[in-house]
């Protein structure tokens, strides 16, 4: 027997936005046939969703899930953090570092 979500809808993609307060923009991908040429193409949309702790950043892969409407946009809510984001560099500077 398998075990459901309490989700109707479930995907997976690629935040692109995390500036909002707990709220991220996610982007998934899907591969399509086009309808004339019959070549295999890349469709991409674009979710907001609700990301209640704001864990998420940049570059991470996500699994968001439909849930009610939460604002005017958003619809979707966060499930979980599939893999990070590598993080590149410190933007943080030490006090020593300043003063001297």
């Amino acid at each position: 027997m398998e075990q459901q979500t309490p989700h109707r809808k479930v995907r997976t993609g690629t935040v692109v936005s995390d500036k909002m307060d707990k709220t991220v923009v996610v982007r998934v991908t899907r591969h399509a046939k086009h309808p004339l040429y019959e070549k295999r193409i890349v469709r991409a949309k674009k979710y907001t969703a609700h990301d209640e702790n704001n864990e998420c950043r940049i570059g991470d892969v996500v699994t968001i899930g439909e849930t009610r409407p939460i604002s005017k946009m958003k619809c979707w809510t966060l499930l979980e953090i599939v893999r990070r984001a590598p993080v590149f560099g410190d933007s943080v500077v030490d006090d020593e570092e300043e003063q001297a």
